[in-house]
């Protein structure tokens, strides 16, 4: 009787044990739902192309892993959106890494006036510094690529010849790149970009220091008159994709290689996309009348030599918390010279 009662046990417990699988494996038979938050509007040519990102997932996995996606900030505010995807609120997120200052400081070098020359250029520095270094402030999330937009310049309402002409000019930038403005003379403003337009327009800016496609998107062109094409104080504002570690994890293994090939293709699309966005910009600016001044070689170089303090601040202030910089640093700008 007790021998014909432990094989019921046994039975039993190798049955349930099959009919309850556990971890990726059983999140692939409910299938992995995942929502993905990003800043651009919906109608923006990048939010469109992150949109045709979850599209192949769900194509290439044959539906085992679903995006929902949630455009122009619905689903996380922009700044929260890194620290949103660690805690899971999103489990896919997208915005600029200045968003989430502090969280990412090695990265930061991409930020700095590398000289830049395009989109393309950028973003496959950005991909090719992360595999480098692989830096442990990304360690609470899994990367899926990173992005460069295309390189910034100086735009001013007056019609300037050379950087001499910035000298006392209130610009607008971004926080993390106030040094390059200073660095030439002129006061960094650091409003947000959506205020941009009408503090041009009332005289409260004089010039603003981002990339050209704004000249278009956020009609930019309607208010300045110079666009100073400068490459050696050109800096690419860097984004991020992220996913949230668990839910990478509940993915199984042939469904994230599908999505390591994804990323790799969307990673190459989004460079592409940016030099067209570029191109557009420009294209709408010169319709507008803004006239772009393309800066010798001379003016390159004396540009550069004004922007030294701004890279070596970088180098120190990263190596006093042990992160390194300076090889950060030496990496980034080679693989600009070899990569052009």
């Amino acid at each position: 009787m007790k021998r014909g009662w432990a094989i019921c046990f046994v039975v039993c417990f190798f049955l349930i044990a099959f009919l309850l699988p556990s971890g990726p494996l059983h999140a692939q038979e409910k299938g992995v739902k995942l929502r993905y938050s990003n800043f651009f509007p919906p109608m923006h040519p990048i939010s469109k192309l992150s949109d045709d990102w979850g599209k192949e997932i769900d194509k290439r996995t044959n539906g085992r892993v679903k995006v929902t996606y949630f455009p122009g900030a619905t689903l996380t505010p922009p700044m929260q959106t890194y620290d949103s995807t660690v805690k899971g609120i999103a489990d896919v997120g997208q915005a600029v890494m200045a968003y989430a200052p502090g969280r990412l400081p090695l990265s930061e070098v991409l930020n700095q006036p590398l000289g830049v020359s395009s989109g393309i250029q950028a973003t496959k520095l950005a991909n090719a510094y992360y595999k480098k270094f692989a830096p442990k402030e990304f360690d609470d999330v899994k990367v899926m690529y990173l992005h460069g937009g295309a390189p910034c310049f100086f735009h001013t309402k007056n019609v300037i010849s050379s950087i001499d002409g910035l000298k006392g000019l209130r610009i607008k930038c971004n926080a993390e790149n106030a040094g390059i403005v200073t660095s030439l003379g002129a006061a960094p403003v650091t409003i947000p970009v959506t205020e941009t337009y009408d503090g041009l327009q009332k005289g409260l800016l004089e010039g603003l220091l981002i990339a050209p496609e704004a000249l278009k998107f956020f009609r930019f062109a309607e208010v300045v008159k110079t666009t100073l094409e400068n490459y050696a104080s050109s800096f690419m504002v860097s984004f991020f994709i992220v996913m949230n570690k668990d839910k990478w994890n509940s993915i199984s293994k042939e469904d994230q290689q599908a999505i390591e090939k994804i990323n790799e293709e969307w990673a190459d699309r989004q460079g592409k996309l940016w030099v067209a966005l570029d191109k557009e910009g420009t294209e709408y600016a010169i319709q507008k009348g803004v006239k772009f001044v393309r800066a010798s070689k001379e003016e390159e170089a004396r540009t550069a030599e004004k922007l030294k303090p701004v890279l070596g601040d970088y180098v120190k202030d990263k190596k006093a918390k042990g992160l390194p910089a300076e090889e950060a640093l030496k990496f980034c700008l080679e693989y600009v010279k070899a990569n052009p």
